[in-house]
Protein backbone atom coordinates (compact mmCIF):
# COMPACT_ATOMS: atom_id res chain seq x y z
CA UNK A 1 0.00 0.00 0.00
CA UNK A 2 3.10 2.33 0.97
CA UNK A 3 4.67 1.50 -2.57
CA UNK A 4 1.66 2.01 -4.37
CA UNK A 5 1.08 5.78 -2.74
CA UNK A 6 4.69 7.02 -3.30
CA UNK A 7 4.42 5.45 -7.36
CA UNK A 8 1.23 7.69 -7.19
CA UNK A 9 3.00 10.67 -5.85
CA UNK A 10 5.78 10.87 -8.23
CA UNK A 11 3.86 10.08 -11.31
CA UNK A 12 1.76 12.96 -10.47
CA UNK A 13 4.75 15.18 -9.56
CA UNK A 14 5.86 14.82 -12.95
CA UNK A 15 2.75 15.48 -14.84
CA UNK A 16 1.87 18.05 -13.51
CA UNK A 17 5.58 19.11 -14.46
CA UNK A 18 7.13 19.73 -10.77
CA UNK A 19 10.82 20.81 -10.21
CA UNK A 20 11.86 17.12 -10.06
CA UNK A 21 15.51 16.37 -11.69
CA UNK A 22 13.66 13.60 -14.13
CA UNK A 23 11.12 15.53 -15.27
CA UNK A 24 13.18 18.52 -16.38
CA UNK A 25 14.37 19.01 -20.16
CA UNK A 26 17.93 17.77 -20.93
CA UNK A 27 20.00 20.92 -21.05
CA UNK A 28 21.01 19.68 -24.41
CA UNK A 29 16.99 19.98 -25.06
CA UNK A 30 16.54 22.92 -23.67
CA UNK A 31 19.53 24.60 -26.32
CA UNK A 32 17.95 23.76 -29.51
CA UNK A 33 14.76 24.57 -28.24
CA UNK A 34 16.14 28.04 -27.29
CA UNK A 35 17.72 28.34 -30.92
CA UNK A 36 14.51 26.91 -32.35
CA UNK A 37 13.06 30.15 -31.46
CA UNK A 38 15.56 32.62 -31.89
CA UNK A 39 14.84 34.83 -34.92
CA UNK A 40 18.74 35.26 -35.60
CA UNK A 41 19.41 31.43 -35.40
CA UNK A 42 19.92 30.91 -39.07
CA UNK A 43 22.56 33.41 -38.96
CA UNK A 44 24.19 32.28 -36.09
CA UNK A 45 24.13 28.82 -37.93
CA UNK A 46 25.99 30.16 -41.05
CA UNK A 47 28.74 31.54 -38.76
CA UNK A 48 29.20 28.42 -37.35
CA UNK A 49 29.46 26.67 -40.56
CA UNK A 50 31.88 28.96 -42.02
CA UNK A 51 33.87 28.31 -38.78
CA UNK A 52 33.79 25.11 -39.29
CA UNK A 53 35.57 25.59 -42.43
CA UNK A 54 37.95 27.94 -41.39
CA UNK A 55 38.18 28.71 -37.68
CA UNK A 56 39.59 32.52 -37.12
CA UNK A 57 42.71 32.56 -35.75
CA UNK A 58 43.03 32.89 -32.06
CA UNK A 59 44.16 36.48 -30.55
CA UNK A 60 41.88 38.65 -32.94
CA UNK A 61 39.35 41.32 -32.41
CA UNK A 62 36.01 40.00 -32.87
CA UNK A 63 33.33 42.88 -33.43
CA UNK A 64 29.86 41.77 -31.90
CA UNK A 65 26.58 43.24 -32.16
CA UNK A 66 23.78 44.69 -34.41
CA UNK A 67 23.27 45.49 -37.96
CA UNK A 68 25.22 48.53 -37.84
CA UNK A 69 28.39 45.92 -37.34
CA UNK A 70 26.44 43.48 -39.67
CA UNK A 71 26.51 46.13 -42.27
CA UNK A 72 30.01 46.83 -42.33
CA UNK A 73 30.52 44.89 -45.16
CA UNK A 74 34.27 45.40 -44.99
CA UNK A 75 34.99 45.86 -41.72
CA UNK A 76 37.13 42.77 -41.55
CA UNK A 77 39.72 44.61 -44.29
CA UNK A 78 39.53 47.79 -42.68
CA UNK A 79 41.38 46.79 -39.91
CA UNK A 80 43.88 44.01 -41.32
CA UNK A 81 46.72 44.09 -38.71
CA UNK A 82 44.33 42.99 -35.80
CA UNK A 83 42.65 39.67 -37.32
CA UNK A 84 39.15 41.63 -37.21
CA UNK A 85 36.51 39.08 -36.80
CA UNK A 86 32.72 40.33 -37.74
CA UNK A 87 30.00 39.02 -35.81
CA UNK A 88 27.58 41.51 -36.25
CA UNK A 89 23.75 39.77 -36.72
CA UNK A 90 20.13 40.80 -37.50
CA UNK A 91 18.61 43.58 -35.54
CA UNK A 92 19.57 42.39 -32.28
CA UNK A 93 19.83 43.41 -29.10
CA UNK A 94 22.74 43.12 -26.34
CA UNK A 95 20.68 39.82 -24.72
CA UNK A 96 21.29 38.06 -27.60
CA UNK A 97 24.60 38.30 -28.06
CA UNK A 98 25.09 37.24 -24.59
CA UNK A 99 23.09 34.08 -25.38
CA UNK A 100 25.49 33.25 -28.10
CA UNK A 101 28.66 33.70 -26.69
CA UNK A 102 29.46 29.94 -26.53
CA UNK A 103 28.72 29.66 -29.83
CA UNK A 104 30.17 32.96 -31.45
CA UNK A 105 33.09 34.53 -28.77
CA UNK A 106 34.70 32.31 -27.37
CA UNK A 107 35.76 29.25 -29.97
CA UNK A 108 37.47 32.72 -31.45
CA UNK A 109 39.29 32.91 -27.99
CA UNK A 110 39.79 36.92 -29.14
CA UNK A 111 42.19 39.39 -27.28
CA UNK A 112 39.59 42.00 -27.34
CA UNK A 113 35.61 41.86 -27.88
CA UNK A 114 34.03 45.42 -29.42
CA UNK A 115 30.23 45.22 -29.26
CA UNK A 116 28.03 47.69 -30.93
CA UNK A 117 24.31 47.59 -29.81
CA UNK A 118 22.26 49.44 -27.40
CA UNK A 119 19.94 50.84 -30.84
CA UNK A 120 17.31 48.28 -30.97
CA UNK A 121 17.08 47.81 -27.39
CA UNK A 122 16.28 51.18 -26.85
CA UNK A 123 13.69 51.80 -29.63
CA UNK A 124 12.14 48.53 -28.37
CA UNK A 125 11.47 50.53 -25.10
CA UNK A 126 14.42 49.22 -22.97
CA UNK A 127 15.77 52.09 -20.85
CA UNK A 128 18.63 53.39 -19.74
CA UNK A 129 19.41 51.32 -17.01
CA UNK A 130 18.37 48.41 -18.44
CA UNK A 131 20.50 48.89 -21.35
CA UNK A 132 23.74 49.62 -19.36
CA UNK A 133 22.99 46.58 -17.15
CA UNK A 134 22.49 44.08 -20.30
CA UNK A 135 26.15 45.13 -21.68
CA UNK A 136 27.66 44.94 -18.31
CA UNK A 137 25.87 41.10 -18.14
CA UNK A 138 27.15 40.31 -21.60
CA UNK A 139 30.76 42.00 -20.38
CA UNK A 140 30.91 39.58 -17.48
CA UNK A 141 29.49 36.02 -19.31
CA UNK A 142 32.58 37.14 -21.87
CA UNK A 143 35.07 37.43 -18.65
CA UNK A 144 33.87 34.11 -16.74
CA UNK A 145 35.24 32.69 -20.35
CA UNK A 146 38.40 34.56 -21.05
CA UNK A 147 39.38 36.24 -18.17
CA UNK A 148 41.94 38.52 -19.62
CA UNK A 149 40.00 39.75 -22.40
CA UNK A 150 39.71 43.59 -23.38
CA UNK A 151 36.14 44.54 -23.83
CA UNK A 152 34.83 47.76 -25.85
CA UNK A 153 31.45 49.01 -26.40
CA UNK A 154 31.00 51.71 -29.17
CA UNK A 155 28.64 54.31 -28.07
CA UNK A 156 25.38 53.73 -29.64
CA UNK A 157 25.24 56.23 -32.31
CA UNK A 158 22.34 59.17 -33.24
CA UNK A 159 20.44 58.59 -35.92
CA UNK A 160 17.83 60.41 -37.27
CA UNK A 161 14.94 58.07 -37.32
CA UNK A 162 15.88 57.54 -33.49
CA UNK A 163 16.14 61.06 -33.00
CA UNK A 164 12.80 61.39 -30.40
CA UNK A 165 14.59 58.57 -28.42
CA UNK A 166 18.41 60.25 -28.00
CA UNK A 167 17.97 61.11 -24.27
CA UNK A 168 17.73 57.66 -23.53
CA UNK A 169 20.69 56.90 -26.11
CA UNK A 170 22.77 59.49 -24.53
CA UNK A 171 21.61 58.65 -20.97
CA UNK A 172 23.17 54.78 -21.57
CA UNK A 173 25.94 55.66 -23.07
CA UNK A 174 26.93 57.18 -20.36
CA UNK A 175 25.97 54.89 -17.58
CA UNK A 176 27.63 52.31 -19.68
CA UNK A 177 31.04 54.73 -19.91
CA UNK A 178 30.84 55.31 -15.98
CA UNK A 179 30.32 51.94 -15.36
CA UNK A 180 33.58 50.93 -17.55
CA UNK A 181 35.85 53.02 -14.82
CA UNK A 182 35.26 50.73 -12.42
CA UNK A 183 36.19 47.78 -13.91
CA UNK A 184 39.56 46.69 -15.96
CA UNK A 185 40.01 46.07 -19.76
CA UNK A 186 37.17 48.16 -20.49
CA UNK A 187 37.55 51.15 -23.48
CA UNK A 188 34.07 53.24 -24.01
CA UNK A 189 34.59 54.13 -28.15
CA UNK A 190 32.54 57.78 -28.35
CA UNK A 191 31.31 57.77 -32.31
CA UNK A 192 28.28 59.91 -30.64
CA UNK A 193 30.07 63.23 -31.38
CA UNK A 194 31.78 62.86 -34.45
CA UNK A 195 28.45 62.10 -35.98
CA UNK A 196 26.97 65.68 -35.17
CA UNK A 197 26.71 68.34 -36.87
CA UNK A 198 27.70 72.12 -35.89
CA UNK A 199 24.21 72.59 -34.52
CA UNK A 200 24.66 69.49 -32.99
CA UNK A 201 21.87 67.17 -35.43
CA UNK A 202 22.91 63.98 -37.47
CA UNK A 203 25.13 64.54 -39.84
CA UNK A 204 23.11 62.90 -42.64
CA UNK A 205 25.80 62.34 -45.25
CA UNK A 206 26.17 59.52 -42.20
CA UNK A 207 22.84 58.04 -42.56
CA UNK A 208 21.76 55.82 -45.22
CA UNK A 209 17.88 56.58 -46.60
CA UNK A 210 16.06 54.89 -43.73
CA UNK A 211 18.34 57.37 -41.59
CA UNK A 212 19.11 54.50 -38.84
CA UNK A 213 22.17 52.50 -40.92
CA UNK A 214 26.01 53.74 -41.56
CA UNK A 215 26.74 55.19 -45.07
CA UNK A 216 30.59 53.82 -46.46
CA UNK A 217 31.28 57.75 -45.46
CA UNK A 218 30.11 56.78 -41.78
CA UNK A 219 31.70 53.37 -41.75
CA UNK A 220 35.25 55.27 -42.74
CA UNK A 221 35.22 57.81 -39.83
CA UNK A 222 34.24 54.90 -37.46
CA UNK A 223 37.31 53.45 -38.95
CA UNK A 224 39.22 56.28 -38.07
CA UNK A 225 37.78 56.55 -34.67
CA UNK A 226 38.27 52.76 -33.49
CA UNK A 227 41.45 51.71 -35.19
CA UNK A 228 43.62 53.43 -32.42
CA UNK A 229 41.79 51.61 -29.68
CA UNK A 230 42.73 47.99 -31.01
CA UNK A 231 46.20 48.50 -30.98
Amino acid sequence: MQMHSVSTRVRLVCSIGAAALFCLPTPSSAQISAAASSPFEAEIAAFEKKDREKLPEPGGVLFIGSSSFRMWKDLETSFPKVHAINRGFGGSAIPDSTQVIDRIVTPYKPRMVVMYAGDNDIAAGHSADRVAADFFEFASKVRERLPEVKIAFVSIKPSPSRWKLVATIKEANAKIKNGMRRQKRMVYINVFDAMLNDEGQPRPELYREDGLHPTAECYALWQKIIAPYLK
